[in-house]
């Protein structure tokens, strides 16, 4: 699963200024709800109510907040690097700074279980992203985040 087939340039956020957890993923909703078309408040209660179950905050600064959504057609990719990072419940207990929002259908299975680990990978990968904190352009985060995964080829 290539990330190219989550997320556009316009779904990155390279300057999010928020000081709460609650207000990134508000405007996180915002910025999805442009590039999917639904509702920002049916995007917004949906994140909320996963958080509920336990915080998306992965560890290492990352966080994947995600949600299924009736009548989405397809899965759908936000990212975000915030300005000054914010506390997320963590897992390290660490502050978040980079967030990648996936929203899926709710017939996807397989496909949004399959889309969440390639992000984590790639958010895993300290180079990945200390390359992402390095930079505000938009497009560059955008490469970043839909390169190819290296080959272990010799």
């Amino acid at each position: 699963m290539d990330l190219s087939d989550l997320l556009t340039v316009d779904g990155v956020i390279p300057h999010l200024k928020a000081n709460s957890k609650k207000q990134a993923l508000q405007e996180m909703a915002a910025k999805a709800a442009a590039v999917t078309g639904r509702p920002e408040r049916e995007i917004f209660d949906t994140l909320l109510q996963r958080e509920r179950l336990g915080s998306t905050g992965v560890g290492h600064g990352v966080a994947i907040p995600h949600g299924k959504l009736v009548n989405l057609d397809r899965l759908v990719g936000v990212f975000a690097r915030v300005d000054k990072p914010i506390d997320f419940d963590a897992l390290d207990d660490e502050p978040v700074d980079l967030m990648f929002l996936l929203l899926a259908p709710e017939s996807a299975g397989a496909d949004h279980l399959k889309a969440l680990a390639r992000i984590a990978r790639v958010l895993r990968d300290p180079a990945v992203a200390a390359k992402m904190r390095a930079t505000t352009d938009a497009t560059k985060i955008y490469t970043l985040l839909t390169q190819p995964p290296a080959s272990n080829a010799a």
